[in-house]
């Protein structure tokens, strides 16, 4: 299985945005997808949660394997140089290493409900449609509408990039001072600082850092879906990691 460090492979920006297109390929490349993923990205079939595990993850405190499922409510961490990527309903998330994700919401008979997420610690990448909820970190709140966004959460502050789609972003130190953020393509990261301040001075402008829109890509492909972006030429990749 590819560790975390292989995940920038060329060969992988280019296998994903290819798989995302519906392209059938060569013997050679579907031998890389096993290796670069576990499998080809597809949508999961009903019934499994987990599409690949790298390193040490957890569900409820209980180690997770593929065969996990995972619903509204549990709670997903991950050790160092971890990670995992798994869908919900109609949810798909990427949580990073050294990550505590709580899955606020309900499950029932054909339903699978998420009211929201709790980021008390680390890094996610997730995507939506037409399912309202909000985000929670130490220092923020965030409303999302249905989107792709990614969220990086320590003590003093938070870094969310609504990558494409509609939030509504405050600073849980001025709660009643909110902005609302729309994009196409990435065109608004911020931070939001847990001091005390004027409210908008709690949320300034960011780079855009530490997510790929062929992780995009391969994450909407787990729900059925394509993101509202085209690949470009180049095949863009986004910026590395910085871990």
């Amino acid at each position: 299985m590819m560790r975390i460090k292989e995940l920038d492979d060329p060969r992988r920006r280019i296998l994903i945005g290819f798989l995302t297109a519906g392209w059938i390929l060569p013997q050679s490349f579907n031998a890389f997808a096993a290796s670069a993923f576990g499998s080809r990205p597809e949508k999961l079939p009903p019934g499994q949660s987990i599409y690949r595990i790298d390193g040490t993850v957890s569900v409820n405190g209980t180690p997770a394997t593929l065969k996990t499922h995972i619903n509204p409510g549990d709670t997903v961490e991950t050790g160092p140089n971890s990670e995992v990527i798994f869908v919900v309903g109609g949810h798909s998330m990427i949580v990073r290493a050294n990550s505590r994700l709580t899955l606020e919401g309900k499950s029932g008979v054909g339903e699978m409900l998420i009211q929201g997420l709790r980021l008390l610690s680390g890094k996610l990448l997730s995507v939506s449609r037409n399912s309202p909820m909000s985000v929670t970190t130490t220092t923020a709140t965030i409303g999302i509408r249905g989107t792709g966004f990614y969220a990086e959460a320590d003590p003093e502050q938070t870094y969310f990039c609504t990558c494409y789609g509609q939030t509504e972003v405050s600073a849980n130190k001025s709660p009643d001072i909110k902005e609302v953020i729309t994009s196409k393509y990435h065109d608004r990261p911020v931070y939001i600082l847990a001091k005390d301040g004027s409210g908008k001075d709690n949320i300034r402008n960011a780079p855009f850092i530490n997510h790929t829109d062929q992780e995009l890509a391969l994450i909407e492909t787990l729900v059925g879906r394509t993101p509202p972006f085209v690949f470009s030429k180049d095949s863009y990749s986004g910026p590395r990691r910085g871990y």
